[in-house]
């Protein structure tokens, strides 16, 4: 059995690697630590799991001794020295924070505010988005896990991007996301009378994902992206829709896109392109590891509109971690992961 630790284990997307590791055959937690809630149990902080699960959190340092991997459910610029510590412990590290997702050090600085502290870990880390870099995952000791917006997005538009049959000069992506994306620690924009009855876009133009998205789509276009990203908060628990559009370029069909989109997933397990007339809609992928995807063409304006919808937790946090865990451990990605979806 893999012996699994997780730090930042009563957040929001630390708890929900706990929920899906419960279920996993081949691993166990092993260990999970909270600065918040150190020396108490995880049942007492989310009573759903009592009797089920009544581990203790303890420091991150014993998390480390007692794991073949560990997960960090950390803020932004937590991770660094806990990706360091494991390498040195010859402990595989899969972080779900924002430490690690970006290659360039001064966009990391502009968007997050912070440096790279050890430049050679950096290096050797991968991007965790399975579907388009499983190769570079397999066999690696570090991973950047990616956060929703920046899986759903890409997904959204790689076919057509990948293959270069949209223009990437005006492409936007028009978000949607439950606010279990912000977090667990309350705030007036996540407080019930703030949020039910509403939807309004935030950081608009101006979202930290934003060169995450733009990166990912870069490296498989092989040119430079640049786009428009505008997240909306929508009052629900989980889920993100991603509506993305794109100019299709000239001479390039509708039909010519749908068979890229069929090929590109065929072999995924966890993309469901969905047949067409359909629309994706977090309804149908609660509480999965499943991203669905719809096409649909504008032809007074000739642009493709992909719409792509996870669940953020899932998905979009610890069901991804989880498949990138089984990649580097050389098991089948879905085990532990094939969860159905509820009808209602």
């Amino acid at each position: 059995m893999i012996k699994v630790g997780i730090v930042g284990a009563t957040g929001y997307a630390g708890t929900e690697l706990v929920r899906l590791l419960a279920s996993h055959p081949e691993a166990e937690v092993a260990a999970i630590s909270s600065v918040s809630f150190e020396g108490q149990k995880i049942s007492d902080v989310y009573p759903s799991y009592i009797y089920l699960n009544d581990m203790v959190c303890e420091t991150a340092d014993e998390v480390v001794k007692k794991s073949d991997v560990v997960f960090a459910a950390l803020p932004h610029g937590l991770s660094q020295e806990l990706a360091a510590q494991c390498k040195a412990e010859n402990v595989k590290f899969i972080d779900l924070g924002a430490d690690f997702r970006l290659e360039s050090e001064d966009e990391y600085n502009e968007w997050y505010g912070g440096t790279f502290l050890d430049k050679a870990l950096h290096k050797e880390a991968v991007y965790g988005l399975p579907e388009f870099f499983r190769d570079e995952i397999k066999g690696k000791s570090t991973i950047a896990n990616p956060g929703c917006y920046t899986t759903c997005s890409p997904l959204a538009l790689a076919p057509a991007v990948a293959n270069g049959l949209v223009e990437l000069k005006g492409i936007i992506c028009n978000c949607a996301s439950g606010v279990t994306g912000a977090g667990r620690k309350p705030s007036q924009g996540n407080h019930y009378p703030e949020l039910n009855e509403g939807f309004h876009a935030y950081k608009v133009a101006n979202h930290r994902h934003t060169p995450e998205i733009e990166q990912t789509l870069s490296k498989l276009s092989g040119e430079k992206v640049t786009l428009t990203f505008v997240p909306h908060l929508l009052p629900v628990n989980r889920g993100i829709l991603a509506t993305c559009y794109a100019d299709i370029k000239e001479g390039v069909t509708y039909e010519e896109i749908r068979k890229a989109y069929e090929d590109y997933y065929k072999d995924e397990y966890f993309v469901r392109l969905l047949p067409e007339g359909k629309c994706a809609d977090i309804h149908n992928i609660k509480y999965s590891n499943f991203c669905d995807i719809s096409t649909h063409y504008d032809k007074r304006t000739h642009k493709l509109i992909a719409c792509a919808a996870i669940d953020n937790m899932v998905k979009g946090a610890a069901g991804q971690a989880i498949q990138n865990m089984n990649i580097i451990f050389g098991l089948d990605e879905k085990t532990g992961l094939e969860i159905l979806p509820p009808a209602f």
